[in-house]
């Protein structure tokens, strides 16, 4: 193996068929954010600009890779502090947080001005806390395991879902999986589910059942995320119900994205190529939420599945890693990671092509993010170290393993031809001593 080959093996470790599944969705990243991004470069008039800090943003959360890949998956089980401090930073966002779109879902790092998500954060730390936890359950027992599963990310859940609904829908999707594996029984699973589904059905009631006057008579941010949410799921159903005539439709600022993004996924077909694309100049959030209408716009249905396939090899990857852990530690926790990227590109997916209402879900990886972007590289990283301190999987020392059968065979070999060389020259010396005899 050459010197450049032995470099990349010794930074690259862990197991490739994901690194190869990163590489690829990055480069649809980088190709797809800068063809989508017509109504950002419109008011900010700075493109290239714009294309370095997201490239930057790539490479920094290749960096994270890199250094969580490299450190053993046992570190990861302390979990307690992050989740405390994620459940402090999600308070304060209430109070200081920035407010965009009529959420409060941003900090901002005083001095250097670095604004950053704490939902994303809490999300990572409560599915090693929770991975963490179940691995504990001989020890704890499985009422306190469950109960203190409960007490420790059941107030994040819910301090997440106030600004956004749908991330803390999908955090108790993916932690109520981890807890399906990691040997929670079914009949607390069940009435934990019965008792989610009766209070979802309250809270309809309740958001139904409202008269608009009565909604809409305070201006607090906590009324206006009832509105949003109560519009959302009506034009969703509404487009469901009515037949549209194009003749007559009208393109609201409320119906603007479902709008555009079914033009793009209708005008798909074989592909525009890339840059080509028109829906990206009407299209809003097409380099980030709706990406995905873009991609199939100008790659083609073609592209699409492509994306949608290497969502599914992840996970079926993830599942071997599982598979090959000897520890239950780890092996909850390369499945928490993967299904925290694989349900929650799926969502954005099944919501881009209209099967869900329209909710504020990134496409992992390949929509422009800063926040976002970084947590999903360090679930790769932390997918990589299970698979090289977990499972054995680490590509450098499956080489290294190659080479000594290439070095054995080598020997084999050589003591076959030197045996060889013997023989002929025996047979060579075996008339002269018959004639001698």
């Amino acid at each position: 193996m050459s010197q450049s080959s032995k470099f990349l093996s010794g930074i690259f470790k862990g197991d490739r068929v994901i690194w190869v599944i990163f590489t690829l969705l990055c480069v649809f990243s980088i190709v797809e954010v800068a063809s989508g991004m017509a109504t950002l470069v419109y008011h900010t008039d700075n493109y290239s600009g714009l294309i370095i800090a997201h490239i930057g943003k790539l490479l920094f959360g290749l960096a994270c890779i890199v250094l969580v890949s490299n450190v053993p998956y046992r570190f990861f089980g302390i979990a307690v502090p992050f989740q405390i401090a994620s459940f402090l930073m999600l308070v304060w966002v209430i109070v200081a947080g920035h407010v965009t779109n009529g959420a409060s879902r941003w900090l901002t790092v005083p001095l250097i001005g670095l604004r950053f998500q704490p939902s994303e954060i809490a999300k990572l730390s409560s599915v090693v806390l929770v991975a963490y936890f179940l691995s504990k359950q001989k020890v704890l027992g499985e009422a306190r395991t469950f109960r203190w599963i409960l007490w420790a990310t059941l107030p994040v859940i819910l301090l997440i879902a106030k600004d956004n609904f749908s991330t803390g829908l999908l955090l108790s999707i993916v932690l109520y999986l981890i807890m399906c594996i990691g040997g929670i029984s079914w009949q607390r699973l069940l009435k934990t589910a019965g008792v989610v589904l009766l209070a979802g059905a309250l809270f309809a009631g309740v958001l139904f059942g409202m008269k608009e006057p009565w909604l809409s008579y305070s201006d607090t941010h906590f009324h206006t995320r009832f509105l949003t949410w109560k519009a959302r799921i009506e034009r969703f159903f509404e487009a469901k119900e009515v037949k549209v005539d194009a003749a007559t439709y009208v393109v609201t600022d409320e119906n603007r994205q479902e709008t555009y993004a079914k033009v793009a996924i209708a005008d798909g077909g074989l592909g525009k190529f890339p840059g080509r694309g028109v829906q990206s100049n009407f299209l809003p959030q097409a380099y980030s939420d709706y990406i995905y209408a873009i991609i199939i716009e100008e790659t083609g249905l073609a592209g699409g599945f492509l994306v949608l396939l290497l969502y599914l090899i992840l996970l079926i990857r993830v599942g071997i890693i599982a598979r090959r852990c000897e520890k239950l530690f780890p092996k909850l926790l390369v499945l928490g990671c993967g299904l925290m990227i694989g349900v929650q590109a799926l969502a954005n997916m099944a919501i881009v092509v209209g099967i869900f209402p329209v909710t504020g879900q990134p496409l992992p990886l390949i929509s422009r993010g800063g926040t976002s972007t970084v947590i999903t590289c360090v679930y790769i990283g932390i997918i990589l170290s299970v698979s090289r301190f977990g499972a054995g999987m680490d590509g450098e020392d499956e080489e290294e393993d190659e080479e000594d059968d290439e070095d054995i065979v080598q020997i084999d070999s050589d003591i076959d031809d030197s045996l060889a060389v013997e023989t002929i020259q025996s047979l060579d010396a075996a008339p002269n001593k018959l004639s001698e005899t």
